[in-house]
């Protein structure tokens, strides 16, 4: 049974930091990219980072210089650390395993900003 377990998420004042963790099980975690994705109340998901099973890492734009992907492969968990919050970076913070033909998501942890 494959599972994403994503916790870290808090209410935190802006300027703040947090750090999301995703723990997956019944997956060959090693082989997955590895992504992040956050919803807003009434926005579409967007993609906020991913690495690649090499390590090779990407971002969208409101999150370069501020947030930090990472992987422990050993711990099949991927790390979203995140600083300098926004109020607009409140939103569900969602990780995603992606094996190109299947992917899987997790249930989400909230992060709220407050300004």
């Amino acid at each position: 049974q494959v599972q994403l377990v994503e916790s870290g998420g808090n209410l935190v004042q802006a300027g703040g930091s947090l750090r999301l963790s995703c723990e997956a099980s019944g997956i060959i975690f090693r082989v997955a990219t590895m992504r992040w994705f956050r919803q807003a109340p009434g926005k579409q998901r967007e993609l906020v980072a991913d690495i690649t099973r090499d390590g090779t890492t990407n971002y969208a734009t409101a999150a370069k210089g501020r947030f930090t992907i990472s992987r422990d492969n050993g711990k099949n968990t991927v790390y979203l650390q995140m600083k300098s919050l926004e109020p607009e970076d409140t939103a569900v913070y969602y990780c995603n395993a992606d094996f190109g033909v299947q992917d899987y998501w997790g249930q989400g942890t909230q992060v709220t900003v407050s300004s």
